[in-house]
Formats: C-alpha cells, structure tokens, sequence
C-alpha cells in the first residue's frame, strides 16, 4: 500500500526561487569559508532559512525553531538533503555568531551590490532613513564589546519603557532594494548616526553601487554632514530643517520670490545658499494638498487652544491679588503665554476694598485693606493665524549640484523616492512579518539578525521588482485584489494567491505539485526556470 504525505509549498517557492537566483548561499558561504567539514547545513543555506522563515508570514518570531520546516519541502527549497532537524537553535545561534563576526554591515553591501548589479537597477538616487525596535529582555553589557548597546532612547514604536536598538537603512530608489544596514545602539540620534555613516561609508558604497544622489530627511543637513558630502564629490538632496533661520526667512519672505507651478500641485521657487559654506540651490515647495490638510489640522488646534485661553483667563479673572503690581504682573505672564492666539482690549485692574467686619460697611469708614482684580475682553487673532497658515505647506529642498540638468520636478520626485526606505520600515515592522521586538541571546546576535531582516527585505523587493518587470516585458497581466489585469501588483498580494500550493509525496519518491491555478502559472511562467523546476 501506497504511503502518501503533504507539505505546504505555498510562496515559499518564489522566495526561495529568488535566493537561488541572486546567490545568496553561495555569496554567504563565500564570506565565511571557515565552516565545519561535517557540516549538515552551511551557513548559507540557513541565512536562505531564516529568509524563508521571515517572508512566510505565519505570525511567529524569525529566528531559532525547526517546527517551521517540518511541515515545509525542505529539500526542493534549500537543496538536496537538507533535513528540517537541521535548522535547530545551535545551527542557527552558531551562524548568527559567524555573521557578527565577519561585519554584518560588510557582508549585506556584498550581498546588495551583487542583486543591484543583477538586477540591473540604475541607482540613479539612494535613500537613508533610521528605525527603532524594542528588544525584549535584560542584557549584560561588555564595556570592551564592539556590539551595540541595547538602551532606551527616542521610541518611534511608542514604548519609552523599552529598551531598543536603532537600525539605519539606505535604500535604492527604483525597486527599493536596501543596499546598506547599520546597526546602531538604542539612545543614537539620527544626526549623529547619519554623519557617521557619511563620513565612513559613502566612498565604498559609491565605488560599489555608483549612484549619483545620496538623499535623506532633514535629519542628515547639519554642516558637517554636507561638508563632507561635497569634499567627497557625493551629490546630495536634502530637507532642510525649518527650523534653520534662512529657510524661516525664505517662507516669511515668499511673496518676493517667483514661484513656478509643477505637476500634482506643487509648485517651486528656487534660492542660493553657502549653509555649511557649501555652495546650493535651495528649492522652496509649496504643496497645495499639504497646505489645505495643515490648514485644517491648525484650525483645529487653534480652536482648542483659544478654548483652553477663555478658560484659563476665567480662572485668572477670578483670582483677587494683594496689590496692583503683582495683578499686572500675573497679567503679564498670562498674556506671555498666549500672545500667539489670544489678544485683549479694554484691559484693567480693578480695586476691591476689604473689610474685616462682617456686614454692611458704615458710611464714611476706611477699608481695612484693597485687592485686586483683573478684568479684560479677549480675542482672536487672526493675524496670527494668517501667519502660521502662510508657513503650511512649505518646506526646503537642498542640494550641491548646481548643474542645470537637475530640473525642480526631477528634484522633488527623487526627494519623494524617500518614501521607498520607509515603506521598508513599514515591512519590517509589520506583524505579518515577524513579531516588532526581539528576544536573543545576546547584542551580538540581534546585530546579525537585523541584516537577515534586512535580507528578508531585499528579497521581497527584488521579487516585487521583477515580477513587475517580466509582466511588463511580456505583455500578461495577473489578476490583482479586485479580479482586474493588472501589471504591478504587491508580492504580498502575489504571496496570499499562491496560498494552498501542496507538494504531494507518494511512497517517499514520487512527487507531485497540487493545486497551481491559472493565476499562479502565469507568475511561475514569467520568472523563469529556476521556479518553474520548484514548482514542477
């Protein structure tokens, strides 16, 4: 009698399909050559694990548990005889503790040059960004240690309580392909990340990915940061803060300037500058969407302030002082504290006269004392209004190239790739990709773990990218959320309609693969052999 089994195949074909495509074992092994010659399973092939582990989205944590794979084709996934048992928690701690060792961050640029250059992506602009993740449980630090440092610091996940490790990310701006990761301890501030990643790092990643923009948020301007951009010939666009008191000159003074309308209604107005005694264009943007979505949120927030003010001012006015100069000075204070909303007219310090017997005074008799009280009418100021609502919708571009070829659209649209690193974060973040905080044993191995995050990353970018690619290129469309043809669908989209793809075993040989519908064939067909031989 015949013996049968099934494993889940699912998506996990296309991941795997795209490790086989651009090496990743290979480049790996090739990183850590000193491996064990009675190995089961190479370092490799257990990054390729935990890239598996990573992008099945089935709600568990990435790292350090074999059940995953037992309901999984482990061989026709990660090569032939490799065993589900092999992927255990020493196999796994042991190549985290390799990768720490080799420099995580030198072995993803490896990684992320050889996928940009097989991908054949232009790296016309790359993006920089930073995240937090909260870390989970108590660590004992290694003054000597080289790892960062699991601390608590500025928590973009909303938990102060935590400690964190911060994970700065540079990303291409055509498929999103992160190209560098840095780790980072948990109190850094963005500033002094990002001008350390200038100062040491630029030069080798421009030698290996030859981009020609290095944009960031206004995190990355600080004088020094775009010093040495420009002393190291590196072409940058950047926000300017606005907090800098040029650019807070530049929007009070714009009615001066000479705007020019732009696509999606923007429009731009171009400035000089020497900030950092870096010759610039400055381009000022005014954002007609962003500007009615501030209006509205200043509305609201005038209105709840100017409520507080009456209140307040109610409560003051209620308040009898001992002597004039300590009313007018209270008074003062309160208009201090609310001169941006609140104005008042008809002001004054009223005298009250106070007598210690009861009832009603005798004619003629002098007060035993005076208080006073404050009396006013108060108002809005809408000039104030108009002038914070003049500063919405504007912000500052900047950059050191002063060629003529750089255009305000081509500008602002390679700013606004920006988003491509924080929609990484997003993923990375996201519940269907693993749980937000971390639980290892140690600094070190979070360190490495963060880049086989971001390896989980790449790979779901690269997939989305020539998915879209080979859709475009051969002239088919797949069925996108609403049953409609559609070229540029998500990889998660792709991933949930490959969902129920079993791989049948009969009488441990023979193999068949169930349940590929018409959908999935078309992806399968588009990417090439090395997923149709996964999926055949």
């Amino acid at each position: 009698m015949a013996a049968y089994s099934t494993k889940g195949l699912d998506h996990l074909g296309l991941i795997s399909g795209m490790n086989k495509e651009l090496g990743i074992a290979k480049l790996i092994d090739q990183a850590l050559p000193q491996q064990s010659d009675d190995k089961l399973i190479s370092y490799g092939q257990l990054v390729e694990a935990m890239i598996l582990n990573g992008l099945g989205f089935v709600g568990r944590t990435l790292h350090m548990y074999p059940e995953y794979f037992r309901d999984r084709p482990v061989e026709r996934l990660l090569g032939k005889g490799i065993k589900a048992e092999y992927i255990n928690d020493d196999a796994l701690g042991r190549c985290l503790d390799q990768l720490y060792e080799a420099g995580v961050s030198d072995i993803y640029q490896m990684l992320s040059a050889s996928v940009v250059q097989h991908l054949e992506l232009p790296c016309e602009g790359i993006n920089l960004d930073s995240t937090s993740i909260h870390v989970d449980g108590n660590y004992e630090h290694d003054d000597e240690s080289k790892a960062v440092k699991l601390v608590r610091g500025y928590s973009r996940d909303h938990r102060p309580e935590l400690n964190q490790v911060v994970l700065n990310l540079i990303t291409e701006n055509k498929a999103g392909i992160p190209v560098y990761m840095q780790a980072a301890s948990g109190n850094i501030n963005d500033n002094q990340g990002f001008k350390n990643i200038v100062k040491h790092h630029i030069s080798s990643l421009k030698a290996a990915q030859d981009c020609q923009y290095f944009i960031a948020d206004a995190a990355l301007y600080t004088a020094e940061s775009i010093q040495s951009l420009d002393e190291q010939k590196q072409l940058f666009i950047s926000r300017a803060p606005q907090k800098l008191k040029q650019v807070k000159n530049a929007i009070a003074e714009q009615a001066s300037l000479t705007f020019e309308p732009l696509d999606n209604g923007y429009r731009g107005a171009w400035l000089s500058s020497e900030y950092g005694e870096v010759k610039q264009r400055w381009l000022l943007i005014e954002s007609e969407q962003a500007k009615k979505r501030e209006q509205h949120t200043l509305d609201k927030r005038m209105e709840k302030e100017s409520s507080a003010a009456f209140k307040s001012f109610k409560k003051l006015s209620r308040q009898r002082f001992s002597c004039s100069l300590d009313a007018d000075k209270a008074l003062k204070v309160w208009l201090k504290a609310h001169k941006e909303i609140i104005a008042m007219s008809d002001s004054d310090i009223l005298k009250h006269s106070v007598f210690k017997q009861s009832g009603r005074p005798k004619l003629n008799q002098q007060p035993d004392s005076y208080e006073y009280q404050i009396t006013g009418q108060l108002y809005s100021v809408l000039s104030k209004r108009q002038q914070r609502l003049q500063e919405k919708g504007m912000f500052m571009l900047a950059t050191n190239d002063l060629s003529e070829t750089l255009t305000m659209e081509k500008m602002l649209s390679l700013y606004k790739s920006q988003q491509s690193v924080e929609k990484g974060f997003r993923f990375l973040k996201s519940p269907d990709f693993l749980t937000s905080s971390l639980y290892l044993k140690k600094p070190e191995r979070i360190e490495a773990l963060l880049m086989v995050m971001t390896c989980c990353l790449m790979v779901y970018a690269a997939l989305e990218h020539k998915i879209r690619r080979e859709l475009k290129a051969q002239s088919v469309y797949f069925p996108n959320l609403k049953y409609k043809p559609c070229q540029n669908p998500t990889a998660r989209w792709v991933f949930f309609c490959f969902q129920g793809i079993h791989v049948l075993t009969i009488s441990g040989e023979q193999q068949l693969v169930l349940n590929v519908e018409e959908r999935n064939s078309i992806i399968i067909n588009c990417m090439g052999s090395i997923y149709q031989e996964i999926y055949s």
